[in-house]
């Protein structure tokens, strides 16, 4: 997948002064406990580390004034071993600008009866602080997460996995750049968007570039380079000849490998990391971007279509947050309307993600109208099956409004022997008419970003931390 910074999570215990040095010390000496054995146990994605016990507030902001400050701080656990009064974390709550999680849980899963003293119950009393530290953060409107169960426990710790992510892509959020090659698709309405609110809100950064600045990368690709790359594309996928002859069919395929090379090289040089086309805008192009759009989605770049930078954007920031599997830029593009199998077939005029792949892709050249440009190369496949999310993002003037729609793809089982491109069937839920209706009514977009590996509640995790508007169909 392109390249993300590393990053950690800081794993902040509360406790106070009030139960002496004994019991801070045990405090101190069950967090290391559990971190090691998080740690080793290599379940969540990413790496936590121990902080100094949360027992004085300029500790507490301290810790989160750093946490701030270290670019590789994804975002903070806090864990209230013991009673921990919460006026201590007023202010360092207040300066903490990374996603923050609440861990509700506490050393031991049993209360020993047989022992248990008033000494057990000092130290481990989290029922007590879970409380007193969930007002304070309710007071402050925190926008936290909160995972409860004890430490150990599969579904705590998937929990606590799922929230990593989300906060990881909400950081790299800030570090989203889109590249926009040509302008928004005329006449189009839900494509269109506020830049500066978009920035200012979820932090990404649009560019506009004419279509001739990215020709002429693309013109200073050498063949030495095109023709490693299709040493590639031989070893990756197959060669669907159809009725072209071989050299005419391979020059097709060469120019989306020039392209392929030729964009990535933009890309790179200004540090973008999701991009746009538009085939009303191809001065200078032999062919609308297909199979070279397609192979650096699968990279983990974001794309969308016909100018639309807020998809690409979330397309990209989705990608993060589900590690690149299994999530993609879409189209709605035709119902199934037959009773008992309604569904809707998903694809695009060629750039569909081939990480939505079931199958080994084969590349296909197939004439396409819009362009007015050469037959251009595109990978053909089924999608996956499996249950997903549908989103898509809008702009209704006021706000921007965040679209969910819970769905469950599943594989063709029909050939499409004349349909030159990839495709994806899912069932919306809660059933056709009910999901698709909503869909409509609330403005969803006809550009979406599906991802068979992410869930509602991460989604919704992430739209709570952008003060983001989300509606959810289920």
């Amino acid at each position: 997948m392109l390249a993300i910074s590393k990053k950690e999570f800081w794993f902040v215990v509360g406790s106070q002064h009030l139960y002496g040095e004994e019991a801070l010390a045990q405090v101190k000496k069950n967090a290391e406990t559990i971190v090691t054995a998080l740690n080793d146990q290599q379940t969540l994605p990413y790496p936590i580390v121990l902080k100094e016990l949360a027992v004085t507030a300029d500790t507490i902001s301290s810790i989160m004034k750093e946490a701030n400050y270290q670019e590789q701080v994804a975002g903070v656990i806090t864990w209230m071993h013991t009673f921990s009064p919460a006026k201590m974390w007023i202010r360092g709550t207040q300066l903490l600008q990374k996603p923050l999680l609440h861990l509700a849980t506490q050393f031991n899963e049993s209360i020993p009866w047989e022992t248990i003293d008033m000494d057990f119950m000092n130290l481990n009393q989290a029922a007590h602080g879970d409380r007193e530290y969930g007002f304070i953060n309710a007071r402050l409107n925190k926008k936290n997460e909160i995972v409860v169960g004890h430490w150990q426990s599969e579904d705590v710790q998937r929990q606590i996995s799922d929230w990593m992510h989300v906060a990881v892509a909400y950081n790299e959020s800030f570090s989203i750049k889109v590249a926009r090659f040509g302008d928004n698709m005329r006449n189009v309405a839900v494509t269109e968007g506020d830049k500066v609110e978009a920035q200012i809100q979820f932090g990404w950064v649009v560019d506009y570039y004419g279509i001739g600045d990215l020709v002429k990368v693309i013109d200073e690709v050498t063949d030495e380079e095109v023709a490693s790359l299709f040493e590639e594309y031989k070893q990756l996928y197959d060669f669907d000849y159809a009725h072209y002859d071989h050299d005419t069919w391979e020059a097709h395929v060469k120019v989306q490998a020039k392209q392929e090379i030729g964009i990535r090289r933009f890309l790179e040089a200004g540090n973008y990391n999701a991009f746009t086309t538009n085939f009303e805008d191809l001065y200078g192009m032999q062919q609308l971007p297909g199979l070279a759009v397609q192979r650096l989605m699968a990279e983990g770049y974001g794309f969308a279509g016909e100018g639309d930078w807020k998809t690409a954007a979330l397309d990209r920031m989705l990608k993060i947050m589900a590690q690149n599997k299994d999530t993609g830029f879409m189209e709605d593009y035709t119902y199934e309307l037959t009773p008992g199998k309604e569904a809707i077939l998903q694809s695009h005029m060629m750039e569909v993600d081939p990480t939505l792949a079931v199958n080994r892709p084969k590349i296909v050249v197939s004439p396409l109208s819009m362009g007015d440009r050469e037959d251009p190369a595109r990978l053909v496949f089924d999608g996956k099956a499996g249950d997903g999310v549908v989103v898509s993002m809008a702009d209704f003037g006021t706000h921007y409004k965040l679209l969910i729609n819970e769905v469950e793809a599943f594989e063709p089982t029909e050939e499409a022997p004349h349909l030159p491109v990839a495709r994806v069937l899912w069932k919306v839920k809660p059933n056709f008419h009910e999901g698709v209706g909503a869909w409509i009514r609330t403005g969803g977009g006809h550009h979406t970003v599906v991802s068979l590996h992410l869930t509602t509640d991460q989604i919704q995790t992430w739209a709570r931390l952008v003060d983001l508007e989300d509606i959810v169909i289920k």
